[in-house]
């Protein structure tokens, strides 16, 4: 027989599946979307849903991909558009640096109204938002001879959505205000602004809204909305004596790029690819998003994002529950990478892996008997105590990790 050719043709593991549905119903299947080959029950059933299920997501694929496209020519455009390099936002005024930081974004169905009206609207299925807000701030969050603009765009959503997947939610839209110096090139501005968009949407949120202003410094200003999807928020001050304590994401690699930069390592000729794997998730963290969500689901008491370090925000944990939390290093597995960096400095890799801060890894607590999402890895347990941390049977205070007001 002819092969039948009308019709899409589905991915092998589809057709394996449903062919598993014809053996078990007695039936052969006919090809998806050929006429003539007619076949009752089940079978039948399977491949007509199948069929429209997968023309219906080639649809949105190929709707979703001209969008990006899009998307991404105007930003290559951008790049090489040696006017915006030598434009300040004083030449091109606020109007038009934020119409062409908004130019092209792709939006997610949550959002309904987007920018270009007074406000933005936001789905917000189950009623209830999750909000977070944080800034950076030039000199003191982030260098401009370090980092492209485009990756400080990408650095501020993921620590703001970071606290997001931290509750057990879902990061929606982000909502951004920048300051600039009336110098400022126009690159700079759209440069960030195109780093946040395109972060945004790589986790499927959107940028609804902002503003412009002057200011002495470059500082960036984000707000992110997040959706529980109808689950209850995981909090700080839920872990219970007996819990295990467990993180998802790598420990130490943020710290380790930043004293890499410090010492000059983003110049050197003879810098090790660890080293510049370790710069970059400085420039860029990347948090795990999707643990957060998947926490919550099995069952976590209690969570936080590591942004100012491992001990600082498991310190925070501890008080917030009234519990110790006893930490085990024979159970934390360091990157590689930061052996290499630890040799090239002269450092200790544990004092990034405990007190380093911007790695945006997750730490939770979870019931003994749980059983833990992929990525997860227990490194110690909660016990009774006064709410502190303690490392191998070592107290620490919570005086190591990032603070903004201070040297820690």
């Amino acid at each position: 027989m002819k092969a039948c050719t009308t019709g899409p043709s589905l991915p092998v593991a589809v057709r394996r599946r449903l062919g598993r549905v014809a053996r078990d119903s007695g039936r052969r299947l006919p090809a998806p979307g050929c006429p003539g080959r007619k076949v009752k029950g089940t079978a039948a059933a399977a491949a007509e849903a199948v069929t429209r299920f997968c023309r219906r997501i080639r649809d949105l694929s190929r709707s979703a991909r001209i969008r990006k496209l899009r998307r991404r020519l105007i930003i290559e455009s951008r790049r090489h558009n040696q006017g915006d390099a030598e434009r300040t936002v004083t030449d091109l005024g606020e109007f038009a640096v934020i119409e062409r930081a908004v130019q092209g974004r792709i939006q997610p169905p949550s959002t309904l109204i987007g920018p270009g009206d007074d406000a933005a609207l936001v789905r917000a299925a189950d009623g209830r938002v999750a909000v977070s807000a944080d800034m950076l701030v030039e000199g003191r969050h982030f260098r401009l001879d370090w980092s492209t603009p485009e990756q400080v765009g990408r650095k501020a959503v993921a620590q703001n959505g970071a606290d997001i997947a931290a509750m057990g939610a879902r990061p929606t839209a982000f909502l951004v205000s920048m300051g600039c110096p009336p110098a400022t090139p126009v690159s700079v501005a759209t440069g960030i602004s195109d780093g946040i968009g395109l972060a945004a949407e790589a986790i499927g949120a959107g940028v609804v809204g902002g503003d412009l202003v002057q200011s002495g410094q470059v500082v960036v200003s984000v707000t992110v909305l997040g959706d529980l999807e109808g689950r209850a928020p995981v909090l700080r001050s839920g872990a219970r004596v007996g819990d295990v304590v467990a993180v998802a994401g790598r420990l130490g690699r943020s710290a380790a790029g930043l004293s890499l930069l410090l010492a000059g390592g983003a110049t050197a000729d003879d810098i090790e690819p660890e080293c510049a794997a370790l710069i970059d998730a400085h420039r860029v963290p990347q948090p795990p998003y999707r643990a957060g969500v998947a926490a919550a689901l099995a069952g976590a008491r209690a969570m936080t994002d590591i942004s100012d370090g491992l001990i600082a925000d498991l310190g925070h944990v501890a008080q917030a529950s009234g519990a110790r939390i006893r930490i085990e290093r024979a159970r934390i597995v360091p990157d590689p990478a930061l052996a290499v960096a630890a040799g090239r400095l002269g450092a200790d890799p544990w004092g990034w892996i405990l007190t380093g801060g911007e790695d945006h890894a997750l730490a939770a607590t979870f019931p003994p008997d749980a059983m833990l999402p992929a990525g997860w890895s227990v490194i110690g347990a909660v016990v009774e105590g006064p709410g502190d941390v303690v490392v191998d049977g070592t107290a620490w205070t919570t005086s190591g990790g990032w603070q903004s007001f201070g040297t820690g």
